[in-house]
């Protein structure tokens, strides 16, 4: 399989991350990519430099405005007086209640930034945009007759939405993949396997009927982003009954997984798409610093076996998965699974 991998995330490196009221390092750090190149190069998976596809790919999810704050947020933060060195918002906008789009780049933040887990440095919007070329790449060459391709994204996406980052995400790859594939396929599905709820991709397709969403995850009752992801949650509009979730138990197995996916997977048979995205977090492992779910190593490999068999066109879009001794294992049975049973 052809991993797609830029090194241009290696400078953003978030110092901020909110955690229960205390300061750290981001869980989200540049030694994930290396970790995970490793594990794919040590497999004698071919690794692919992406070409810079333009702003078009972004552009066809991210609305306007967004891009521009993403893009320029950190050198107007710098002209702040008593500025930090990284972006982070301090207020939001109510829910629910009238506003107006703020003049302030202080509000600004508050408003595309939708938590305190994605700060942003003087390396962050390059990183993202280039997180988004490995995912177009990897898309266009399973257009171009790919069985699958692996896109190697760092920083992750699937907490993005079209307007607002969040959850260590800028950009949202799956979804910028999605659409991409979206250019020959009537209609193309989204299967995302990370540990937490894929909320941004969800909202971007939420009223869209072309894309099917489908998300396992850690039941938000107790597992971030807690306000979204639970199962009543269906689309709207044009989008009702495109958009399925699949909240998990704390400590949920493979068993348990598998038997979720059954449930995925019959649904995307049913839905017929011409090709299919797997946003692919490892952070369901037993092991992961989370620790919310408990998939074993042997497990991915078990699930993306269950996935190659509905024999799509596939992109696979890595999102989480935190450093462990365990993540580049999780990645070589989670190829080597899809790989067998392709």
């Amino acid at each position: 399989m052809k991993v797609i991998y830029s090194d241009q995330h290696t400078g953003h490196d978030p110092q901020q991350f909110i955690v229960r009221g205390r300061m750290k390092r981001s869980n989200e750090q540049p030694e994930r990519g290396t970790l995970l190149l490793n594990a794919a190069r040590a497999q004698g998976h071919e690794v692919v430099a992406p070409a810079d596809h333009g702003p078009g790919p972004r552009a066809a999810i991210h609305t306007p405005q967004y891009l521009r704050f993403l893009e320029t947020a950190w050198e107007r933060w710098q002209q702040l007086e008593g500025a930090s060195e990284e972006v982070m918002p301090n207020v939001h906008p109510f829910p629910g209640q009238p506003f107006t789009y703020p003049d302030s780049l202080v509000g600004q933040a508050g408003y595309h930034m939708g938590d305190m887990a994605c700060s942003i440095g003087r390396h962050t919007w390059h990183a993202a945009t280039w997180s988004a070329h490995v995912a177009t790449h990897a898309a266009q060459l399973v257009l171009d007759g790919e069985r699958a391709a692996y896109a190697l994204c760092r920083p992750p996406g699937h907490h993005a939405y079209a307007d607002r980052a969040n959850g260590f995400t800028y950009l949202n790859n799956a979804a910028i993949a999605a659409q991409h594939l979206r250019g020959r396929h009537d209609r193309v599905a989204i299967l995302d396997i990370d540990v937490h709820h894929g909320n941004g991709t969800q909202g971007i397709f939420w009223r869209r009927r072309d894309v099917l969403t489908i998300s396992l995850h850690g039941d938000p009752h107790f597992c971030t982003p807690f306000f979204t992801g639970h199962a009543h949650e269906m689309g709207e509009g044009e989008g009702l009954g495109y958009n399925l979730n699949l909240p998990l138990a704390r400590g949920t197995q493979d068993e348990g997984f598998l038997a979720a996916l059954a449930t995925a997977l019959a649904t995307i048979r049913a839905y017929a798409p011409g090709a299919l995205v797997v946003a692919l977090g490892l952070d369901a492992h037993e092991h992961d610093p989370y620790q919310m779910l408990g998939v074993s190593t042997a497990g991915f490999g078990r699930i993306l076996g269950e996935i190659a068999r509905l024999g799509l066109p596939t992109v696979l879009v890595q999102e989480g998965g935190y450093l462990s001794e365990d993540l580049g294992p999780n990645l070589a049975s989670a190829l080597g699974g899809f790989e067998k049973a392709a």
